[in-house]
């Protein structure tokens, strides 16, 4: 059976992750945007990662610029925007694509593990979310209007 530890994603400096460095932790898996009506919501995402990572909570942000050009910029750029504007400090990665024929395969299996509304498998834009368990399975997505905020019972469950 597949897992989200059977991954590896290049983080924003350019280095190859294996996704099982989060083994035993609860990942909340975001693609993200730069120029998106819902960027504020990397505030909201870094709290969570704040006030969680000490109980297992590992929030993972990969920058997409599918949905309207919103993330132009390159990883140096998304990087300092992230740093300056959100002071975000949770781990990011390298653009990818979530949807088309150059779909990460991350997001290959994350889309077939939760479907979105009415079983679509297509993210419909920045700031979809992932919920994974400890276990490295899928248990829910988010649409891109539930703030951070909104997630936190579901983070609180052990």
């Amino acid at each position: 059976m597949t897992t989200v530890y059977d991954f590896n994603a290049r983080d924003i400096d350019g280095n190859e992750r294996s996704l099982t460095e989060w083994r035993g932790k609860r990942l909340l898996i975001v693609n993200v945007a730069s120029k998106c009506g819902f960027t504020p919501q990397y505030k909201g995402l870094e709290e969570l990662w704040r006030k969680h990572r000490d109980q297992g909570l590992a929030v993972l942000g990969f920058p997409c610029d599918q949905f309207g050009h919103q993330e132009p910029g390159d990883e140096a750029q998304i990087k300092q925007f992230c740093s300056t504007t959100y002071d975000v400090t949770f781990p990011m990665f390298a653009k990818i694509e979530v949807n088309g024929e150059n779909t990460h395969p991350l997001y290959q299996w994350l889309k077939k593990q939760a479907k979105g509304l009415l079983g679509s498998e297509s993210v419909k834009w920045n700031f979809t979310k992932f919920l994974v368990d400890e276990q490295g399975n899928v248990v829910k997505r988010y649409a891109p209007n539930d703030a951070p905020e909104k997630l936190e019972k579901d983070l609180a469950k052990r």
